[in-house]
């Protein structure tokens, strides 16, 4: 039995669940999410509590337990809660400033990079005087919200020695020493 997949999820007061067609539809305080499953997982919504179920034991069930259990966790979390991303602009020159849904971000190159956030995405920059700037990034879907931070993060990756680039906040790098002098 998968130990993700054999949790119930506590559904919290404000949110309701509804199964249709294979389409799962979580609605909250902070919005809507849809997912469809497979047809052979089977959802129990009993006492504000969703169980996931199985039909057998094949490996390809297995693996989509946990997985649609999951799943469905997030999207309980998102509608109620929400979720957050942190990213820091480390770097002589490197900012972000955030008009409307596009994301203006200057990365030690001769040219700045455009973004175009989802419209699902809630974002505000912080940049102090003397400081990284901060990127904050909200939404309730976490796979998009974790998508979007990713590709934002490849536009240039921290390095390991100076550890300039883009980063999370509260990140460890691992760090490379630099030529040493010779004696």
């Amino acid at each position: 039995m998968s130990r993700i997949g054999k949790l119930p999820i506590t559904i919290p007061a404000g949110v309701t669940v509804s199964v249709d067609n294979n389409v799962v539809t979580v609605k909250g305080s902070l919005g809507e999410l849809k997912q469809t499953i497979d047809s052979g997982i089977e959802l129990v919504i009993k006492d504000a509590q969703i169980t996931v179920n199985r039909p057998d034991d094949e490996r390809q069930s297995r693996a989509r337990h946990g997985l649609y259990r999951a799943l469905i966790a997030n999207m309980v979390k998102g509608v109620s809660e929400g979720f957050s991303t942190e990213q820091e602009f480390v770097g002589v020159g490197y900012k972000a400033e955030i008009n409307g849904q596009i994301l203006d971000m200057a990365l030690g190159y001769s040219h700045s990079f455009l973004f175009e956030l989802p419209k699902e995405i809630q974002a505000e920059c912080k940049n102090e005087k003397r400081g990284n700037s901060i990127l904050i990034m909200k939404s309730i879907d976490k796979q998009l919200l974790g998508q979007v931070a990713a590709k934002i993060r490849s536009l240039r990756p921290p390095e390991p020695y100076k550890g300039k680039g883009i980063k999370f906040v509260n990140e460890e790098l691992r760090r490379k020493a630099g030529k040493s002098a010779k004696s």
